[in-house]
């Protein structure tokens, strides 16, 4: 994992703040809403009501960008470690030395190579510094 601290006692607990963010701002449109509804029968109960609705929409949009966010990150996780090993096994020993210095992007973008081309195109992605995973993945022909 690139410009990460390493992992100890003290630091290997992650509480998710922007998860708990979500949940309090669907949390207060909840509140709103059941406030408004026991307030009815007046203009501001109803407000409470739409205004709880909406709250509580912009919450869920929030928390859904944030569980893709997480996914994410959590592929590109895999796809490093899947490419680590595949790499390790297919490239020669003179390549053995780049594949620490692979990017996610550039991972990600030889992924879909033929181990036949792989050492091919790994020469190419380090020697020209190609980072975007679809130019990379334009060069693939097999």
């Amino acid at each position: 994992m690139e410009d990460q601290t390493p992992q100890n006692l003290d630091n290997h607990v992650m509480i998710p703040k922007t998860g708990m963010i979500a949940a309090g701002i669907i949390l207060v449109g909840v509140i709103s809403a059941i406030v408004g509804l026991f307030l009815v029968t007046s203009t501001a109960g109803l407000c409470l009501i739409g205004s709880g609705v909406v709250v509580s929409g912009f919450g869920g949009i929030f928390g859904l960008g944030v569980m893709r966010t997480y996914s994410t990150k959590l592929q590109d996780r895999i796809i490093r470690i899947e490419m680590h090993l595949r790499l390790a096994e297919i490239l020669p020993p003179d390549l053995q030395g780049n594949i620490a210095s692979l990017t996610i992007p550039q991972l990600v973008g030889l992924r879909f190579a033929s181990d036949g081309e792989m050492p091919e195109l790994v020469r190419k992605v380090v020697a020209d510094n190609i980072d975007d995973r679809a130019e990379i993945k334009k060069l693939v022909r097999d």
